[in-house]
């Protein structure tokens, strides 16, 4: 049996090693920064000089032009390599069997050195090349020349210069997101063929250092923040009770969602599971997972149970008729089997609340509009939640259905014939989404508003912005990881006002922790920046209001909440540009003084002071960092 508790003489310890890593944050937590921001799969978004991210997009491309065309991106090839050494970051990936080795290497301010080795492993009659993509918000004006071994972009506010190695052949496309330069790696593909191409990048523009105007718009307060969440799926025995521990014992967790092990809690479709538990034939993973809602509950917080895995009986057709891939299964349910099913998983909240003294909050399916595992279509989302929901509600249990806990925003459709039923309506406690995909701001609306049409909580589910990260961990540990994450929660606050949104996850899978052995890494157990971000937005007030906040700078980004009962309020900032100071205006009245966290990478919540005077403050905000304010003690 795998217990997650500890005597206090080592709680008392890892709170005295965590006052330790505060005081050397800059040594042990230190994130690795980029002034050149390298995605996983080998694009460039930009070069940042002072904090002002000169922004373009390179990418690796395979195909015809204004043909087929195979190009790098999130999610788009199997298995990129990323890694760091120093300045230099790397990535090896492969396009149609052309195997791309990227360095990119900073080497003073706005200058970097990038070298592209290309192997083909194939012949084809296509092309490779090396693509810089520019956007119309700050290229639109833009002039490109090409000569030999120079390009030269010059707009209003951006300056790129690019000097070659060797003369390379440079086409200029005008596609529907913008101009392209494409420049020619490979002619034509041929089995063993080789080629290698280096450049210098100089990349300048106009530094904005103007203020943000910060407004909070206190007279329209909105839904109830309870606090940040988690996700305690369990998969490593070796190394999921350490970074539990900690992340327990540091943060603020105010939401829990655990896995529902199905298929190992009844494995043959005859079974008695409560009986066999009973006699000592509980599954060791079941109990784990069992104790983990446990101690969650015990913290005080709401727990969900999802499923991924279902018992072969009850899949139809049997597993063997099915294939993974991607990742994705979509077992289909045995409809003929629906009532064994509703009691087998019944039978397990009924065992959970005996045995364990717990009421799951909410029950799901994980991803069930992608199938991972279970696969259902929106009606027959709708139906299971009517059905089961019902089902529950006869034998007095108090779990509620999620709608949704959907793999994406981007799928929200799924949701509409539940959200269109009201006979679904009593039995859902929240709306949910995963956040890997799909986050602009109208598609965050919709989620929105649809928790408001049924008046429930949204949640976030699962969140985090790369769910192929674990693939490539070290990207885990890089700065401009950390301030993309830490970008979608406040938006996300600011735009759904969601009731918790769950970290994928607070286990050693997509950590926020490094060293330990975590995904190899060396060193001791040390928090990342993520950790510090995801601490600083954990430290809002429990049981806060979102607060509607704006900001006059598209580079800050900005939520706000207050507890106006206690007098407890919070303003995150993120600034994605070079420094400036933020003028913040509609603070109550009766808030004389704020503390100031700054997390970046150099400062680990580094903590100050400032004065409020008639509900307003000016505070310094550094460059590519996420910025609090929190009143109260």
């Amino acid at each position: 049996m795998t217990t997650f508790y500890r005597f206090d003489i080592m709680k008392n310890l890892r709170i005295f090693q965590f006052g330790i890593v505060v005081l050397l944050c800059g040594i042990l937590s230190l994130p690795l920064s980029a002034q050149t921001e390298v995605m996983a799969w080998s694009n460039i978004t930009g070069v940042r000089v002072d904090g002002e991210l000169i922004d373009f997009e390179s990418s690796l491309r395979v195909g015809t032009l204004k043909g087929d065309m195979e190009i790098t991106g999130k999610e788009k090839q199997v298995r990129p390599v990323f890694h760091r050494e120093g300045d230099m970051q790397e990535v090896t990936t492969t396009l149609r069997g052309v195997k791309f080795h990227q360095k990119v290497t900073d080497k003073g301010k706005g200058l970097v050195e990038i070298s592209i080795d290309a192997l083909s492993d194939t012949t084809l009659n296509q092309t490779a090349y090396y693509c810089i993509a520019l956007s119309p918000e700050n290229y639109v004006d833009a002039k490109v020349r090409t000569s030999g071994r120079k390009l030269t972009v010059t707009s209003a506010n951006r300056k790129l210069e690019f000097k070659f190695n060797k003369s390379v052949k440079a086409t200029v496309e005008k596609e529907s997101t913008g101009t392209v330069v494409y420049i020619s790696l490979m002619s034509i593909l041929k089995k063993a063929g080789r080629t290698a191409l280096s450049m210098e990048l100089h990349a300048s523009g106009v530094i904005d250092h103007s203020d943000a105007e910060i407004t909070l718009d206190m007279q329209n307060p909105g839904s109830l923040f309870a606090g940040f969440g988690g996700n305690f799926r369990l998969q490593n025995p070796a190394a999921d009770p350490k970074v539990i521990d900690y992340c327990l014992e540091n943060l603020r967790v105010a939401y829990g969602r655990v896995e529902f092990p199905w298929r190992l809690w009844q494995p043959e479709e005859e079974s008695d599971p409560i009986a066999v538990a009973q006699n000592g034939g509980l599954n060791k993973r079941v109990e784990e997972s069992l104790l983990m809602a446990k101690r969650l509950k015990a913290m005080g917080m709401p727990v969900i149970l999802s499923c991924w895995f279902p018992p072969a009986w009850a899949i139809d057709g049997g597993p063997a008729s099915y294939a993974r891939q991607g990742g994705v299964i979509a077992y289909r349910l045995d409809s003929r089997k629906k009532e064994k099913i509703y009691k087998s998983m019944a039978d397990y909240l009924l065992y959970a609340k005996r045995y364990y003294g717990i009421e799951f909050s909410m029950f799901s399916f994980n991803e069930s509009d992608l199938g991972i595992d279970v696969l259902h279509t929106p009606q027959e989302h709708a139906d299971f939640i009517q059905e089961f929901g019902a089902y529950l509600a006869g034998l007095n249990l108090p779990t509620r259905m999620l709608l949704g806990d959907n793999s994406d925003a981007t799928t929200f459709d799924f949701i509409l014939p539940a959200l269109n039923n009201p006979e679904t309506h009593k039995y859902i406690g929240a709306v949910s989404f995963h956040s890997w995909r799909g986050c602009d701001d109208v598609t965050l609306r919709k989620w929105a508003d649809a928790a408001k049409e049924i008046n429930v909580p949204l949640l976030v589910g699962e969140g985090s912005t790369d769910a192929a990260a674990h693939g490539y961990a070290e990207i885990f540990n890089e700065s401009t990881f950390a301030l993309y994450e830490i970008n979608l929660y406040t938006r996300i606050c600011t735009i759904c006002q969601p009731l918790s949104i769950l970290q994928w996850q607070l286990t050693s899978d997509y950590s926020l922790l490094w060293g330990g052995g975590i995904y190899g890494s060396k060193g001791p157990l040390r928090p990342t920046q993520r950790f510090w971000n995801i601490k600083q937005l954990a430290s809002t007030p429990a049981d806060a209001l979102a607060i509607p906040v704006s900001s006059s700078k598209k580079n800050v980004n900005c939520a706000a909440f207050g507890n106006m009962v206690r007098g407890e309020y919070a303003v995150h900032m993120v600034n994605n540009g070079a420094d400036c100071e933020a003028v913040i205006s509609g603070i109550p009245a009766e808030v004389k003084k704020l503390k100031v966290y700054v997390t970046n990478t150099k400062d680990c919540m580094k903590e100050t002071a400032v004065k409020v005077e008639n509900g307003l403050v000016r505070v310094h905000l550094p460059a590519i960092s996420f910025i609090t304010l929190l009143s109260g003690e």
